[in-house]
């Protein structure tokens, strides 16, 4: 495949700065992303596909691949390049409906996510994936390296967030490779970091994002005050956490993903 660089003069274009537009060259980091993101029995996702880096190899797997790509230009090289069978999508992923991605062929089976994704919306995508209606079995994401620490951040921990525990309860989380900015063209000013996520045989509680969002609005207030944002009485609260085994001067930070949906199957 053709340098980026090659590619972008090809057709006369100029890297997005404000689409995040650093595109992977690293062979051997390629080859590992592909390897991991494609599992017999899974449709490929891909996310942000750029100059199609990731999208070509994972095209030659013959798994169902989509690819969801914010950049018109992009998109129509793309549609040009790859075979027919392959689904490119022309949008934002946040405003893609999960219904029309589980329309795509084996879709609805099981999907594997491969993504290099933009550093400006990595929270968002990784929160609207976690949260996905979809059948997300795995996930391949390339993300800034301080973006990657926060979902192998534990209790106590300034990294530890909302989307920290919804990630840990639904998914096993494992860093699978670290790439310098010498593996991206434009080069970046940070590293980055792969993370392999595998979905566990945990349930989602209904009540446990929203909780998990109103137990860290303040971080430095105990959970019997942030709860009230839940429309529970400072008692109530303190009854719901004694019930679940947590002390009532306990603050969000403290808690484990197990804690917390404990505390969310609770709430009902």
């Amino acid at each position: 495949m053709n340098h980026p660089r090659d590619l972008i003069t090809e057709y006369g274009l100029t890297p997005n700065k404000a689409l995040g537009q650093n595109f992977l060259v690293d062979d051997s980091a390629t080859e590992l992303i592909v390897r991991t993101a494609a599992e017999p029995g899974l449709a490929l996702l891909e996310i942000g596909p750029g100059l199609g880096a990731l999208t070509f190899p994972l095209a030659e797997t013959g798994l169902p691949l989509a690819a969801v790509e914010l950049d018109k230009a992009l998109a129509q090289i793309l549609r040009g390049r790859l075979p027919e069978r392959v689904h490119i999508l022309n949008a934002d992923f946040l405003k893609v409906r999960d219904a029309e991605l589980a329309a795509l062929p084996g879709f609805s089976e099981g999907v594997s996510v491969a993504a290099n994704l933009p550093y400006y919306v990595t929270s968002p995508i990784c929160m609207r994936l976690v949260l996905s209606e979809l059948p997300v079995r795995r996930m391949t994401l390339m993300m800034q390296k301080e973006a990657a620490e926060r979902f192998l951040a534990g209790p106590h921990d300034k990294n530890y967030v909302p989307l920290t525990v919804l990630a840990q309860w639904l998914f096993d989380v494992t860093p699978i490779l670290e790439l310098s900015p010498a593996s991206y063209w434009p080069q970046p000013d940070v590293s980055s970091a792969v993370l392999r996520f595998d979905r566990s045989e945990n349930e989602l509680p209904a009540a446990m994002p929203r909780l998990v969002k109103a137990a860290f609005a303040m971080r430095r207030k105990t959970l019997v005050n942030n709860l009230c944002a839940l429309g529970l009485t400072k008692s109530g609260a303190a009854e719901l956490l004694g019930a679940a085994g947590i002390g009532p001067g306990a603050r969000a930070e403290e808690l484990s993903p197990e804690d917390f949906a404990r505390l969310a199957v609770l709430m009902g």
